[in-house]
């Protein structure tokens, strides 16, 4: 048995979850209060998979016994209603994710705008709520202490509390807080402490930063867990529908002719591939139905073929994300068909059930059951696919990632980083949910961005609005160093030149290579393939789309200021000719100093718009010369020009 984690951190009235790491389901585990603040009732329950609810503000200690060992663990309760609202996430998004696993063609009803229309209030959670405060860390190791300020945003009215990790040999006797500064002596520090600060005001909480101190003899060595791999801040991601690769007029499998298409990819500036599920399934085409989460699935060209895949690309400098599905499996697994209307079987606690005897589910989804966490033989069946899989990767696709408990995330998290510090882990939430960046996640789906654009381009909102969705961000309480993927189409979506044409299309490409974040093309979004999860048609690629997309990715490797990191800044523009609505112009600039000003068009008719700061007269895309004599820019769909001096 492991050490149960990090410090929870809740609000009094709110529960926490509590489940033992490692598990083995042979043993018997105890959860007890060992230590509460004054007038606490607070018990924890009996079973080893918990949900505990501090009933007043303050730190608890809870005692975990099992297997002959103990652990200590923290739990910082803050004063009620400051949590975020919806709780440990799953209420917050539920309703609101675009994806399809009836097996039935079509969307069903909340995805897309819906899913959209739920990440619009630029608060926690809906109307009402307060912006969260925010926290970043730095760290100082200097001859006689180790200094650890806490950066707040806002600077004003933003306290914050630091908590110690309970893992490893360092007190509060051992360290000195004095406002936003912890400081602790290097004599003091042991061969490896763990520090987190929460942000903190009267109204609420916000998501905690942290460091990782690791001592070696003299040397000190500083890491930040909780910011996500540099390899992936500017990566390209291509999300590849595995099913719609196959090449059966070449007799390939899915993976052959995945393999096969590598070059043209590289050529594309593509990076990353990210692979729907490949796991043995149920027969429907999307996969996320799994009947065995330890084997490849045959109808794509089993292991040995996977494995020759993910090599091909390694060789050509690609990493590559496996689609993690942990919240349910297909009805067609065995382990449900054992236990569907049989409560003596083995399997029959491994799922959640209603009152009627069918398997919990969501969104009336008639081919998967919802496993039930609170079972330690889940939890290890799951632990054990991570095991399989992950060495064989550099990260994780997790899907549904709402529905699945915060503090198994949290233990994926620490047990894949613990043997690759740069593993990706890439959370599908819709809407995200700000805490996933604490320790479970590295980068989010940026949903709020991917509806905004299709609002855009549908012409139910003004360009500017991708702005405001790309702000939205801070005020919902992500940290400065959160990590986001830009789409504006995937599997479960209309393909976005399919619903809003191509002048629209090609601005919203601009917009993906343009905004801070690491975009992502769907398979076949850069041939102009119109079918959702039609079989691929390169004998009819748009070569002027392709290129386009090529030119575009090209260039957000060749400026930093395009990088994830670059500022983006709003910039006065007027438009002097063409849709006003349709026309969006803002800056991005490097920690360098280059600065380039961005601007898009999505009408059909071309814009003539006068920016604010002097830029030159080329189009860093094509290279064609954009800027006219009265010093306004003429823009199709996507100009990017730089900032003179």
């Amino acid at each position: 048995m492991e050490h149960p984690g990090q410090p929870r951190v809740c609000a009094a009235g709110e529960a926490v979850e509590l489940a033992p790491r490692d598990p083995d389901p042979g043993v018997d585990y105890e959860w007890s209060v060992v230590q509460a603040p004054a007038g606490s009732t607070a018990e924890t329950g009996e079973e080893p998979v918990q949900w505990f609810e501090p009933d007043v503000p303050g730190r608890y200690r809870l005692r975990l016994a099992g297997g002959g060992t103990t652990h200590d663990l923290t739990v910082r309760a803050f004063a009620p209603g400051t949590a975020p609202a919806g709780g440990d996430g799953r209420s917050a998004s539920g309703d609101a994710v675009g994806d399809d696993r009836s097996g039935q063609e079509g969307q069903r009803s909340g995805s897309g705008s819906a899913a959209g229309s739920a990440t619009h209030s630029g608060s926690i959670g809906g109307g009402g709520d307060p912006e969260r405060p925010r926290v970043h860390l730095e760290t100082a190791v200097g001859d006689e202490e180790v200094r650890i300020d806490a950066r707040l945003d806002p600077a004003t009215g933003t306290r914050v509390e630091f908590l110690l990790d309970d893992r490893d040999d360092l007190g509060e006797s051992d360290v000195t807080v004095e406002g936003g500064t912890l400081t602790v002596a290097r004599d003091r520090l042991p061969e490896r402490a763990r520090v987190y600060a929460v942000p903190l005001t009267d109204d609420a909480y916000g998501v905690q930063d942290a460091v990782d101190l690791r001592r070696a003899g003299d040397e000190v060595a500083v890491d930040r867990p909780y910011d996500p791999p540099e390899w992936a801040l500017d990566s390209t991601i291509y999300e590849v529908y595995v099913r719609t690769f196959a090449d059966p007029e070449r007799g390939r499998e899915p993976f052959e002719a995945i393999r096969g298409r590598l070059d043209r990819l590289d050529e594309l500036g593509v990076d990353t591939l990210w692979l729907t599920p490949v796991l043995q399934h149920d027969g429907e085409p999307h996969g996320y139905n799994i009947t065995d989460f330890f084997e490849i699935a045959a109808d794509l060209g089993g292991r040995e073929e996977y494995e020759a895949m993910v090599d091909a690309a390694h060789e050509r400098g690609m990493t590559v994300l496996f689609d993690l599905v942990c919240n349910h499996s297909a009805r067609d697994h065995p382990f449900f068909q054992d236990a569907y209307g049989d409560p003596d079987s083995k399997y029959y606690d491994w799922y959640e059930w209603q009152e009627n005897g069918e398997p919990g589910t969501y969104f009336d989804w008639e081919l998967i059951a919802n496993f039930d966490f609170s079972s330690l033989e889940v939890r290890r069946h799951l632990l054990d696919a991570v095991d399989e899989w992950a060495p064989l990767v550099d990260g994780f696709r997790c899907d549904m990632a709402w529905a699945v408990p915060d503090g198994f995330w949290t233990e994926v998290h620490d047990r894949v980083k613990a043997h690759d510090s740069e593993f990706l882990l890439l959370d599908e939430t819709i809407p995200y949910i700000p805490d996933f960046q604490g320790g479970l996640f590295d980068m989010h789906f940026d949903s709020t961005t991917a509806f905004t654009l299709r609002e855009v381009g549908a012409g139910n909102r003004p360009a500017e609005a991708v702005l405001d969705a790309v702000d939205q961000r801070r005020s919902v309480g992500f940290p400065e160093h959160a990590s986001f993927m830009l789409y504006h189409e995937n599997h479960d979506e209309s393909r976005y030149l399919a619903s809003y044409g191509e002048d629209a299309a090609f601005a919203s490409a601009g917009a993906l290579a343009t905004l801070p974040g690491a975009p992502m093309v769907y398979a076949g979004q850069e041939t102009g393939q119109l079918g959702r999860r039609d079989q691929l048609d390169y004998g009819n690629a748009r070569t002027d789309l392709t290129e386009h997309y090529r030119r575009l990715l090209a260039l957000r490797g060749d400026h930093p200021a395009l990088a994830h990191r670059a500022t983006l800044s709003r910039v006065d523009y007027e438009v002097a000719a063409g849709s006003a609505e349709s026309v969006v112009a803002y800056r991005r600039e490097a920690a360098d100093g280059e600065a380039v000003v961005v601007a898009l068009n999505f009408a059909p008719e071309p814009a003539t718009v006068a920016v604010d700061p002097a830029v030159g007269t080329e189009d860093l895309v094509t290279g064609a010369a954009v800027r006219r004599d009265d010093g306004a820019v003429t823009v199709d769909d996507v100009v990017v020009v730089p900032v003179r001096g």
